[in-house]
């Protein structure tokens, strides 16, 4: 009989357990969950970050103890498992109790079942960044729909300001392979009525929609980033599976609707915005930031300047953090 991949609620209960202790500094915890196999192996997230076997069991105890203490908020934990091996994916926010910075971390944890224990046997964690910072590269996920909007005549109704958005799945390939035709047909279905009814009620509207990705225009930058926001949150909190990603882009600029090649200009600079989004980033051009002023509703962190392709000198692009934006205004007084 061939073992099935399942969930494992017990691996990701295991994992979290460790992180926690991990943060809390215990280091006597940590290492005891590791395996006793020659092929362990932990990757941090810093280059140096590199341990195997005897070398890891001997010096985690002391690298904890070097390590800040830190708070763990997951916002992705899954746990599978398929005969005695089991692998945990997660993703974070990770706050430091002395420093209060924090960051984001990703990672994956493999296990092996021992004797009837689960033990640890790889670690690898990494942080998030989008393609430019990483690999000096924008992601073409983004073309075929660019290409698809700039040759369809459209007209906004008015000239003046909009604000232009593209969104697609993350990792769309790779998950259409695995899940198969269908479901993955199911599940793009699912999604495209999620993005649509977030533009519509946010005042938008659908330009075009090509496989996965959707433009739409919106008359304000406000609303065009609220919906963004609520894209993301909703998308989120799906339960369906297969979970899926979303990653959007957002520029601002003045359209004249008889100047199709300003017109394209607009979309362009959106779409390339859009394809340094990281799975679940919003980016947005700085003109778009500077339409929303000092406005408490968004929050957004340090800009980044860089080249966009086909559109020259550089340019100022900054990630709209709505999970901190969602969290605090949810806190404040109703």
């Amino acid at each position: 009989m061939t073992d099935t991949i399942r969930p494992s609620p017990e691996l990701a209960a295991i994992v979290e357990r460790w992180i926690k202790a991990y943060g809390r500094g215990d280091g006597e915890t940590v290492a005891n969950l590791f395996s006793d196999d020659p092929v362990l192996s932990y990757f941090g997230s810093d280059e140096d970050e590199a341990w195997r076997d005897d070398a890891l069991r001997r010096g985690m105890a002391q690298y904890i103890q070097e390590v800040p203490r830190f708070q763990w908020h997951p916002e992705e934990l899954r746990g599978f498992e398929c005969g005695f091996l089991g692998w945990v994916e997660w993703k974070a926010t990770i706050d430091a109790i002395e420093t209060g910075q924090s960051a984001q971390l990703r990672s994956t944890v493999i296990l092996k079942l021992d004797k009837g224990s689960w033990k640890i046997v790889h670690v690898h964690n990494s942080i998030p960044v989008n393609n430019v910072e990483g690999f000096g590269y924008e992601a073409k996920g983004f073309e075929e729909l660019l290409d698809a909007a700039l040759s369809t005549p459209y007209e906004l109704g008015q000239s003046g300001i909009a604000t232009v958005m593209f969104t697609d799945i993350a990792d769309s390939t790779t998950i259409a392979e695995t899940i198969g035709d269908t479901l993955w047909t199911d599940a793009v279905r699912r999604h495209l009525k999620l993005v649509e009814t977030h533009i519509v009620d946010g005042g938008g509207q659908l330009v075009k929609s090509l496989g996965d990705g959707v433009m739409s225009t919106f008359a304000s930058a406000r609303a065009a980033l609220l919906a963004a926001q609520n894209i993301q949150q909703a998308n989120a909190a799906e339960t369906a599976e297969p979970k899926l990603q979303v990653r959007i882009g957002l520029h601002t600029g003045e359209v004249i609707t008889t100047d199709a090649d300003h017109f394209g200009t607009v979309v362009n600079k959106a779409a390339r915005i859009a394809s340094l989004a990281a799975p679940s980033d919003i980016c947005v051009s700085d003109a778009t930031r500077i339409m929303v002023g000092g406005s408490n509703e968004f929050l957004f962190r340090e800009p980044m300047t860089i080249p966009l392709k086909g559109l020259d000198g550089e340019h100022s692009i900054l990630k709209l953090d709505w999970q901190k934006t969602t969290k605090k205004l949810d806190s404040q007084p109703k």
